[in-house]
């Protein structure tokens, strides 16, 4: 029985995604092994009314499998597999179409042999003509190259949001002007710095956009999926690009630009109505394309000028001029300047030790002055105007979240063409700001979670259906500020945790005691537990038991939280709760002994002197304490870190109720002394590993306070 034409279009569609991971896949390394697997069982399914076509497919897919379950990456054989899989689909594709019979997949391998009767290297394929060595002449254009360097990332966000309004909303002009001149930049710079591979693309995808701003051209899904493919080939040579200027590393590697340029040409011709783009003639590997902007090379950002009104991007410079101010590049408005991120960094640094001097300076003053003294006055005003050279530095490192929250974006787009499911992805607050160093680790915990909610829970448009929902379904990612914190929710209308699922999986893997007695909240949060997964089958992005718990680990490492809130059937709801910054931290301070110690806010719920009445001993709890009827579990940090002179009774000192993970608990100490913001400072490598402790600060005094960290203290006291 044949394939039917809209069956065959998807597996096209799967076959030139699967060529795509095997053009990122690399020798040695695993980045793309999962999604080839995920993308080889859904054509093991597809295929499976067609043995011609799922025969070769089957055993590949076995292969990986075997990988996978012995954890190994890559070898050069299975990957030549892959290569010559992709390069023989299209036409087993093209043959059942036109109703032909299937070349065997063995024939081209046996096309492929030499007169020794080996297999061609597949990587020996002559490349187009747009296929070649980007040529960076690094010595006389590193100044050049830098500046290209920085525009480009901007420009390609900035393609990156343009292009999925225009997926929304195909006939946005702003949108489509906005793409259009970023691309015109892109290939006039390329073109001048002498970038062949870049320019070529970017003008070929300049041509298509200019036929559709003349209404000569109306765009689709296609040709937005083959612009967003091009943008990211554009990417890669950028990182190339980023490579040399950080560490001389010239480019040693072809990225293939020639299968993207040909399958643009064929949609100006045609109008539009092309098929998407053929697979890449099985370059040489090329790394991911996830991070715009490597971690090793300096970022820059753009800050407004004191008193400057905000203004709209400025489009920047040909490289020629822009070298000439590249310390200083400033908008066409003259309201920003281009500041490179070590020196903001530096400032901060600076910005720190002199709140940690004014501090001291206040100490002093008190010891040594009386009330309303000159020196007091004088040391008042010092801390006003500290207050607020610190508030203003913060404020330099604070960019907004909307470039996050562009890429969960794309990404949602691209996951939902996989999973075959209807999505409207929603975003608010994206104007929200967060520092630099914030935005960055939140990264991986924000795919993570995106991925969870369209894999686990977002129905298929069926199932949605049979349950009286729309079939489209709704992912809502949105950034608010709460308190000193900003808080970023992600909520689905999905199929919501099912906890009775959860649980019972929990006991299956001996996560859980059969007899544990467990209220709602903690058993969503088993979702975090590593290797815990109530996913029905491997995907490439669900089903191994891992994400959830990077997620709570990355964001507890930003000294964050996160929370869930579930509905069997309405959907859920993961709320993170973030500082705003890395460097400051307000912090209580408290006394145990001769020893001072600090405890974040954000963890602390009150704090009490107790009456004897409501302490007690629980078998199998130890010490606790009846907090309006609930017993809270007594650590007495005395006891963690081996201080002598305490007090011992907890009626004779103050518990201080502190919240983490879902679960509440009471630190014992002998005295609350302030609350304060003081600045972080790293115990190194000696006391990096001490249990409970998150870092130093210096007190107004001069004396040394461990900032605690309320979770791997709770968690070795436990």
């Amino acid at each position: 029985m044949p394939i039917p034409p809209d069956q065959l279009a998807t597996i096209e569609e799967t076959a030139n995604r699967l060529a795509t991971e095997s053009v990122l896949a690399q020798v040695g390394r695993d980045d793309s092994l999962v999604p080839a697997y995920s993308l080889l069982g859904d054509l093991r399914e597809r295929c499976a009314d067609e043995p011609a076509l799922g025969e070769p497919v089957v055993g590949l897919h076995t292969v990986l499998e075997k990988l996978l379950d012995s954890a190994q990456p890559f070898d050069a054989a299975t990957l030549s597999e892959l290569r010559w899989l992709v390069e023989w689909m299209p036409v087993a594709i093209e043959c059942l179409r036109t109703g032909q019979p299937v070349p065997p997949f063995g024939s081209a391998h046996a096309a492929a042999e030499d007169a020794e009767g080996e297999v061609a290297d597949p990587e020996a394929v002559t490349p187009a003509a747009e296929d070649v060595m980007l040529d960076l002449h690094l010595d006389e254009n590193r100044e050049l190259l830098g500046e290209f360097y920085s525009e480009a990332v901007d420009h390609l966000q900035q393609i990156e949001a343009a292009l999925l309004a225009l997926d929304q909303q195909p006939d946005n002009p702003e949108a489509l002007n906005s793409i259009f001149r970023s691309f015109h930049t892109i290939k006039g710079n390329a073109g001048f710095l002498g970038l062949v591979p870049m320019q070529t693309l970017a003008h070929e995808v300049e041509s298509l956009l200019d036929l559709a701003r003349n209404r000569e051209l109306l765009l689709n899904a296609t040709i937005i999926t083959e612009i967003l493919r091009s943008r990211d080939a554009i990417q890669v040579l950028t990182q190339q690009i980023a490579r040399a200027l950080e560490n001389g590393q010239l480019p040693d590697q072809i990225v293939p630009v020639a299968h993207l340029v040909a399958a643009v040409k064929k949609l100006v011709v045609s109008g539009g109505v092309a098929e998407a783009s053929a697979p890449a003639p099985a370059p040489a590997p090329v790394e991911s394309v996830e991070t715009p902007q490597p971690e090793s090379v300096p970022a820059s950002v753009v800050v407004p000028l004191p008193g400057a009104a905000p203004e709209p991007i400025a489009q920047p410079a040909a490289p020629k001029a822009a070298a000439a101010t590249a310390s200083n590049t400033k908008a066409a408005g003259g309201g920003t300047v281009r500041v490179n991120t070590e020196k903001l960094d530096s400032l901060m640094d600076v910005v720190g030790e002199l709140v940690i001097v004014q501090s001291q300076l206040i100490e002093t003053s008190r010891q040594s002055a009386g009330g309303g003294s000159a020196l007091q006055r004088n040391v008042g005003q010092l801390a006003r105007i500290t207050k607020e050279l610190q508030s203003t530095a913060m404020a330099l490192r604070m960019i907004p979240i909307k470039p996050a929250f562009q890429k969960m974006e794309r990404l949602a787009r691209d996951l939902a063409r996989d999973f075959g499911k209807k999505v409207s992805f929603v975003t608010s607050g994206d104007d929200t700001e967060l520092d630099r160093t914030v935005i960055e680790e939140i990264g991986d915990p924000l795919v993570h979670m995106v991925r969870n909610a369209l894999d686990h829970g977002l129905e298929p448009p069926a199932e949605r259906v049979d349950h009286g929902k729309p079939e489209t379904g709704t992912l809502h990612l949105k950034a608010y500020h709460q308190g000193s914190n900003i808080v970023i929710e992600l909520q689905d209308d999905g199929r919501g945790i099912n906890p009775d699922k959860i649980l019972a999986k929990a006991r299956r893997q001996g996560l859980v005691a059969e007899n544990a007695q467990m209220t709602r909240e903690e058993i969503l949060n088993l979702i975090f537990l590593p290797g815990l997964s109530t996913a029905e089958k491997v995907t490439s992005v669900s089903g191994r038991g891992v994400g959830m718990d990077v997620v709570k680990r990355n964001i507890e490492k930003l000294r964050g939280k996160i929370e869930i809130s579930s509905e069997v059937g309405l959907g859920s709801t993961f709320k993170v709760k973030l500082p705003l910054t890395m460097a400051i931290i307000d912090g209580l301070v408290v006394r145990v002994g001769e020893d001072r110690f600090i405890l974040p806010s954000t963890s602390v719920q009150r704090a009490l002197r107790p009456v004897r009445e409501n302490i007690s001993m629980v078998h199998g709890q130890g010490e606790v304490l009846d907090l309006r009827g609930k017993f809270v579990p007594i650590h007495r940090l005395h006891r963690h870190f081996g201080i002598a002179d305490h007090v011992e009774n907890p009626w004779d000192g103050i518990v201080v109720i502190v919240e983490h993970a879902g679960k509440v608990s009471a630190l014992l100490v002998d005295e609350m002394v302030s609350k304060q913001e003081v600045v972080i400072k790293n115990l190194g490598a000696f006391m990096q590993n001490l249990h409970g402790v998150a870092g130093g600060a210096i007190l107004g005094d001069g004396n040394i306070a461990l900032i605690l960290d309320p979770g791997s203290l709770l968690q070795s006291a436990a």
